[in-house]
């Protein structure tokens, strides 16, 4: 049901942790589906140096979590927007159609994460009141949660 690399990123999983000052935080998911999952980016230069995760949630959960944090870790901000959930199931060697879900939280963390950052950097679209990706900075934190 799960390829090697699903199973391997799960049982030894990447990047598990919390990074202290983030640069940028974003949580997704909530408790009726079961799955959440919460990112952390460290960036410097426009490029993430670092990415940790928490999540709660299935095997498959972790497993992307996983591999998300992988993914972006030398990554420009502008590329990591870029990854999407395709990217994440293809690089743990595809998920299950019942658990494609989960890569699009890893995606949907990414994006939060940044979204964090850019509004913690005063980065907007221009009218000052949304970041660069459209969100208004205060609902970044509940947008998912909803």
């Amino acid at each position: 049901m799960y390829s090697e690399k699903v199973m391997d990123h799960f049982m030894n999983p990447r990047n598990v942790g919390e990074i202290e000052n983030a640069d940028g935080i974003g949580e997704v998911g909530n408790a009726k589906c079961g799955d959440i999952m919460k990112m952390y980016l460290k960036i410097e230069d426009n490029v993430i140096v670092d990415a940790k995760f928490k999540t709660f949630g299935c095997g498959a959960a972790v497993a992307t979590s996983s591999m998300a944090t992988e993914l972006v870790i030398g990554k420009t901000v502008e590329e990591a927007l870029e990854i999407t959930n395709k990217a994440v199931a293809e690089a743990l060697d595809g998920l299950p159609p019942v658990k494609m879900h989960c890569s699009n939280l890893a995606e949907e963390a990414i994006k939060a994460a940044i979204e964090d950052y850019m509004c913690k950097k005063g980065l907007s679209s221009g009218d000052g009141k949304r970041n660069a990706c459209g969100r208004r900075c205060d609902d970044i934190h509940h947008h998912y949660n909803e």
